[in-house]
């Protein structure tokens, strides 16, 4: 009952809390034989580092991870999974606890404080424990694993990238997306026209001692059709539990999602014609799943974020004896925490697909 892990076949365990000494995970069901080296997981959590622009916490962790068991340097020197538990680990080296010390007894509105106390009888109040978005470290690392199982098993065809649809009230043009845009800019925003209003829209945000919310689209391309199952093992249900477990995320659709319920029957429906590899699909309004199996054609999952709970604004609360306070919280954090969460919602999608390539194998023999 501690769950703390997801998955099946491929499962991951995270385990450490925001100050603690470090934090990280334990992945099972790597097949065995998959190129796996640090390199190829660090790339991943570097993009989502803390620290790296004055629109993300000033907390310096390098978040360096060191892989602790489940690989082995075959006879060319390559190391490899063994296709036993791999835990990968990354110390905390930058933890200001006496940043938290004057609200270690009130209630961050917005925030995990009161509900983990009355579950759980603790008042782990540095930077929230178990329930600060610094657990998804882990995911990232573990989404990196996940990336290998994919590459390995599909030839390297699935490519994974996300982005940053929206800040705030403010939009992408999707005329104007690039995917090549996502890496000119602190926000991973596809619309070079956007980005600067955004970077002004934040500063005045951050400036303000307040906090925004975000929209997030992530894509996975490449994904063969048949990965998920009717009912209870669907694709999509599977990513939308993986994209709600994200901290602070309180909405989440899979292709059109919402807006389908505008359209008619004739539009919504995602014709097909005959083509050399199997069908073509004029349109993609059912993102890449359909029955809860994927079709072939590009699997696309917006989850959006809230504002950042932690803020320097005066808010009301009380504490744990019940008593009235007012509150706001010192130290170091993002004024948009959505801008972190785009590799960790790649990391969450590589993470689903390789568990259900796995599944899909595990049944079907292909």
């Amino acid at each position: 009952m501690s769950h703390n892990s997801f998955g099946q076949l491929f499962r991951v365990t995270t385990w450490g809390e925001s100050h603690g000494p470090a934090l990280g995970c334990v992945v099972d069901g790597t097949p065995p034989l998959v190129p796996l080296s640090e390199a190829d997981i660090q790339s991943f959590l570097d993009q989502r580092r803390p620290g790296q622009s004055r629109f993300t916490t000033q907390r310096r962790e390098p978040d360096q991870v060191k892989i602790l068991s489940g690989v082995f340097a075959d006879e060319n020197g390559v190391q490899v999974t063994t296709g036993t538990p791999i835990s990968l680990m990354i110390e905390n080296v930058d933890q200001r606890s006496k940043d938290y010390g004057d609200i270690a007894t009130s209630f961050r509105p917005g925030h995990a404080d009161y509900t983990y106390w009355k579950k759980y009888g603790i008042r782990d109040y540095r930077g929230g424990g178990r329930s600060s978005a610094r657990e998804t470290a882990a995911r990232v690392a573990a989404g990196g694993v996940a990336r290998r199982v994919l590459a390995s098993l599909l030839s390297g065809h699935v490519q994974i990238r996300g982005a940053l649809v929206q800040m705030g009230p403010h939009a992408i043009n999707r005329d104007n997306w690039d995917w090549a845009e996502t890496g000119n800019n602190p926000f991973w925003c596809p619309d070079a026209e956007a980005a600067p209003l955004w970077e002004d829209y934040l500063d005045g945000v951050r400036k303000a001692g307040s906090s925004c919310g975000a929209v997030i689209e992530i894509a996975a391309s490449g994904v063969p059709v048949g990965l998920g199952a009717p009912i209870y093992g669907k694709l999509d249900a599977d990513l939308a539990a993986a994209m709600m477990s994200i901290n602070a995320v309180k909405g989440v659709e899979i292709g059109d999602g919402f807006a389908a319920a505008a359209l008619t029957g004739e539009t919504n429906a995602d014709e097909m014609r005959a083509g050399n590899d199997g069908p073509l699909f004029g349109s993609n309004h059912a993102g890449g799943i359909l029955g809860g199996i994927s079709t072939g054609q590009d699997i696309v999952v917006r989850f959006a974020v809230k504002p950042t709970s932690s803020i320097l604004t005066p808010r009301q609360t009380v504490d744990i004896k019940g008593e009235e306070k007012d509150i706001f919280t010192k130290g170091r954090h993002d004024p948009c925490v959505g801008i972190r969460a785009v590799p960790v919602g790649e990391a969450m999608m590589a993470c689903v697909l390789a568990d259900h390539l796995l599944r899909h194998r595990g049944q079907t023999g292909r």
